[in-house]
C-alpha cells in the first residue's frame, strides 16, 4: 500500500527533462547553426525543399552528424511535438494518478470499513463477556444475600437464644438469693426458737421437768440447717427441696416448741392443783430466791474462806484493771472531743455532716458477714480512706471527715462502737462471720490503732468478761444498774431473757478471738500485730484464775477456745497443753462443788 502511493506521488512530481535532453539540444543546434549559413550564402533556389527536409526529420538520432542540419522550421515543429508530447505525459500522468488516487480511497474506505467491523466485532465480544461478567457477578451477589441472610438469622437466633439464656440464669440467680434469704430468715427464726429451749431450765413449780430431749432435738435442727445453708453456699444457691427440708425442719422445730410448751402447761395445771394449798409457802421461797440472785454474781460472799484456800481470785490482776481503765479514760475523752458535734441541735448543717459521717462509718460494717468475702477489700478500703481524710461516696453524697474539725473523733468513735454491735448480732448468729469482720477491724486497728482502743473500751464496756472482768456491786448501786454493768440489757425495767444474753456474749467473744489471731492479708506485715496471742493467753490465764460464774464461764471458755485453740497451740505448744489439762483436771471439777452443769 506504501510503494503504491509513493509510486503516485512520484507521478505527479514536477516535470523535468531528460539527461538526454541536452545530446539532443545539442544536436539541434549545430543543424540549425549549419543551416542559418547555408541560407544565408546560398540563394533561395538552393534551399532544400519540405519533403527532404520530413525525410530528414525521419533520420534516427543515431545517425552520423555528417547528414544535412534542420532547419528553424523543423525545429519549431519539433520542439512543438516534444511539448505536445510532454503534454500528453502529464495528462496520462494526472489520469493515472488521478485513477490511482480513486484506487487509494477505496482501499482507504475499505481498510476502514474492515477495521470498524473488527473494532464492532470486538465491542460485541466485550459486550458479551461484560454482560456474562455482570450476570456472574449478580449471581454472586444474591449467592452472597442469600448467605448474609441466612447468616443473619443464625446469629439473630443465637442472639435470642444467649437472651434467653441470661434470662433464665438472671431468674434463676434471683430465684436462688430468694431462696437463700428464705433459708437465712428460716434460720434466724429456728435459732430464735431454740433460744426458747433450755436444757438447764427449771421451772420454779416443776422442778422435776426435762426439756433436754428438747433441747437436743432443737440443737441437731439448728446443726442441721446451719450444715444444709454453708453446703449450699459453697455450691452456689439452694434448690427448692433445700427450701422445702428447711421449712420441713422449721415446722418441727414449731411444732417441738408448742409440744414443750403444752408439756410444761399440762404440768403447770397438774401441779397448781396440787399445790394449791402451799402457794403462802412458794411464795416466802420465791422472795428468798430472789434475794439469793442478786447475791449470785458474788461467789466471794458465799465461799470466801474456801476459795481462798484453793487458790482462785476474786479479783482481776490490778495491771488488767488499770488497762481497763485506761482504755475507758480513752473512749470518755474521745466522747467530749466531738461533744459539739454530738450535741448540736440547731445547727442543721452540722446534723447534716454528722448524719452522713455516721453513715459513711457504720454502712460498710453492716455488709460484713460470713458470705461477703469478696467485698472486704471494698469495705476496707472505704474505712481506711475515710479515716486517712478522703472523701468517700455515701448514698450519692461525698463525705469527708475533713468537713467538721471534729469529724475524726466522731467516726472513730460511731466505727468502733459499730464493730461492737455487729459482732454481739451478727456474730452470735452465723460463727462464721467473726473472720471477716476481725479481718477488716485487724487491718483498720493495725493504721489507726486509735480505732482499736475505742474498740476495746466498748467491748469491755458490753461485755465485761473479756477483759477478765467480774464487775462487784457497790453500795447504793440499784439493782437495774448492776445488771447492765454485769452486760445485761435491761428496758423499761425488764432485763433480758439469760439465753439472749448469753448468746451476746458468746458472738463478742468469738470475735475478739478471732481479732488476736488474724491480720489484714493486704497490709504491710512488718510490724507486731496490734492485738496479738499475747493478749488472748494473758486472757485465757487470768480467766482460769477467777472463780467460774454459772452458765458464763464455762460458755466462754469454750467459745474462745473454739475460735483461737488451734492458734495458741501451735504458739505456745506445750503450755497450751498443760493448760487444757489444768481445765480438765482441776477448773472443770469446780462446777461440781458449786452443783453446776457443765
Amino acid at each position: 500500500m506504501f510503494s503504491l502511493k509513493a509510486a503516485l506521488e512520484g507521478c505527479v512530481a514536477p516535470v523535468e527533462l531528460s539527461p538526454y535532453c541536452g545530446w539532443v539540444l545539442d544536436s539541434l543546434s549545430g543543424q540549425l547553426a549549419e543551416e542559418i549559413t547555408l541560407s544565408e550564402t546560398s540563394t533561395p533556389k538552393q534551399s532544400t525543399p519540405l519533403p527532404k527536409r520530413a525525410s530528414a526529420e525521419k533520420i534516427p538520432p543515431g545517425s552520423h552528424r555528417s547528414s544535412s542540419p534542420p532547419s528553424s522550421t523543423d525545429a519549431f515543429v519539433m520542439q512543438e511535438r516534444l511539448r505536445q508530447r510532454l503534454e500528453e505525459q502529464e495528462q496520462m500522468v494526472r489520469a493515472a494518478y488521478a485513477q490511482a488516487s480513486e484506487q487509494l480511497k477505496r482501499f482507504d474506505e475499505l481498510r476502514e470499513l474492515k477495521r470498524h467491523q473488527e473494532f464492532q466485532e470486538l465491542q460485541e465480544v466485550m459486550e458479551k463477556s461484560s454482560k456474562e461478567a455482570q450476570g456472574q457477578q449478580e449471581k454472586l451477589k444474591e449467592e452472597h444475600r442469600h448467605r448474609a441472610k441466612i447468616l443473619n438469622l443464625k446469629l439473630r437466633e443465637a442472639e435470642q437464644q444467649r437472651q434467653r439464656q441470661e434470662e433464665l440464669e438472671r431468674l434463676r440467680k434471683e430465684e436462688g438469693q430468694e431462696r437463700l434469704r428464705r433459708l437465712y430468715s428460716i434460720q434466724e427464726e429456728l435459732l430464735q426458737l431454740n433460744q426458747q429451749i433450755d436444757p438447764n431450765f427449771r421451772h420454779k413449780d416443776l422442778p422435776r421437768i426435762d426439756l433436754s430431749a428438747y433441747s437436743n432435738r432443737g440443737n441437731q435442727i439448728c446443726g442441721l440447717v446451719s450444715g444444709l445453708i454453708r453446703s449450699t453456699s459453697e455450691k452456689g444457691f439452694p434448690t427448692q427441696a433445700d427450701v422445702a427440708s428447711t421449712e420441713r425442719a422449721l415446722q418441727e422445730m414449731r411444732g417441738l416448741i408448742s409440744s414443750m410448751q403444752q408439756e410444761i402447761t399440762a404440768a403447770l395445771e397438774e401441779k397448781k392443783r396440787k399445790d394449791e394449798e402451799e402457794k403462802k409457802q412458794k411464795q416466802k421461797e420465791l422472795e428468798k430466791k430472789e434475794q439469793m440472785k442478786s447475791q449470785t454474781p458474788a461467789p466471794a460472799q458465799q465461799t470466801g474462806e474456801k476459795q481462798q484456800k484453793e487458790g482462785l481470785q476474786l479479783k482481776t490482776e490490778e495491771s488488767i484493771m488499770q488497762w481497763y481503765q485506761q482504755l475507758q479514760d480513752a473512749a470518755e475523752q474521745c466522747v467530749a472531743a466531738f461533744s459539739e458535734i454530738a450535741n448540736c441541735k440547731s445547727n442543721t448543717e452540722v446534723k447534716k455532716i454528722k448524719t452522713n459521717l455516721q453513715k459513711a462509718a457504720t454502712i460498710p460494717v453492716s455488709q460484713i458477714s460470713s458470705i461477703s468475702g469478696s467485698k472486704l477489700r471494698e469495705v476496707f478500703d472505704k474505712i481506711n480512706n475515710l479515716l486517712s481524710g478522703k472523701p468517700v461516696q455515701t448514698e450519692g453524697q461525698a463525705v469527708s471527715v475533713t468537713q467538721h474539725p471534729q469529724g475524726l473523733e466522731f467516726v472513730c468513735y460511731k466505727l468502733a462502737e459499730k464493730f461492737v454491735k455487729h459482732g454481739e448480732g451478727e456474730v452470735s448468729f452465723h460463727h462464721d462471720s467473726a473472720f471477716p469482720i476481725a479481718v477488716v477491724l485487724s487491718g483498720i486497728w493495725e493504721l489507726h490503732p486509735r480505732v482499736g482502743d475505742i474498740f476495746l473500751a466498748h467491748l469491755h464496756k458490753k461485755c465485761p468478761y473479756a477483759v477478765p472482768f467480774y464487775p462487784a456491786r457497790k453500795e447504793g448501786t440499784s439493782m437495774e444498774e448492776y445488771q447492765r454493768m454485769l452486760g445485761y440489757e435491761v428496758h423499761d425495767s425488764k432485763v433480758e431473757e439469760q439465753d439472749h444474753f448469753l448468746k451476746r456474749m458468746s458472738g463478742m467473744i468469738r470475735l475478739y478471738a478471732a481479732i488476736i489471731q488474724l491480720r489484714w492479708p493486704y497490709g504491710n506485715r512488718q510490724g507486731a500485730h496490734p492485738h496479738g496471742l499475747s493478749y488472748g493467753w494473758r486472757w485465757l490465764a487470768q480467766m482460769l484464775n477467777l472463780e467460774p460464774l454459772a452458765d458464763v464461764t464455762a460458755m466462754l471458755l469454750m467459745d474462745f477456745l473454739e475460735v483461737c485453740g488451734n492458734a495458741l497451740m501451735k504458739q505456745y505448744g506445750i503450755q497450751f497443753w498443760k493448760t487444757m489439762f489444768f481445765i480438765q483436771k482441776s477448773y472443770i471439777p469446780r462446777y461440781d462443788i458449786w452443783g453446776w452443769e457443765c
